[in-house]
């Protein structure tokens, strides 16, 4: 994965596009947000689902860093209905050939 492939996931989450999204991750992938993590492609894409209908908010991309072949950290600033209002996340993306491997979400 590249980082346009990162921006295209990225784009695919944003517009709650599961199945793109979800075309991004490695089959055993694993994703951590909120203090909960989800393993393997049924679970992500729960998540993934459930997150599209929880809250309204918008993102505009901060910053993508580039850390080595396989990790990315991606600021987004959301703002919305979610408790707080306003966050700016990093997601911590580790990659294994051209598929996320892990996904870290925090602020």
């Amino acid at each position: 994965m590249t980082d346009f492939e990162i921006t295209t996931y990225m784009a695919a989450q944003n517009a709650r596009d599961v199945d793109a999204a979800m075309a991004c991750y490695a089959p055993d992938a694993v994703v951590t947000d909120d203090g909960h993590t989800y393993r393997g492609t049924d679970e992500i894409r729960g998540w993934l689902a459930g997150a599209a209908k929880e809250y309204t908010y918008t993102t505009e991309p901060v910053s993508t860093t580039r850390l080595d072949d396989e990790h990315y950290d991606v600021v987004q600033h959301l703002e919305g209905d979610f408790p707080g209002g306003v966050v700016d996340l990093h997601y911590r993306f580790t990659l294994r050939g051209s598929s996320i491997a892990e996904l870290t979400i925090e602020p």
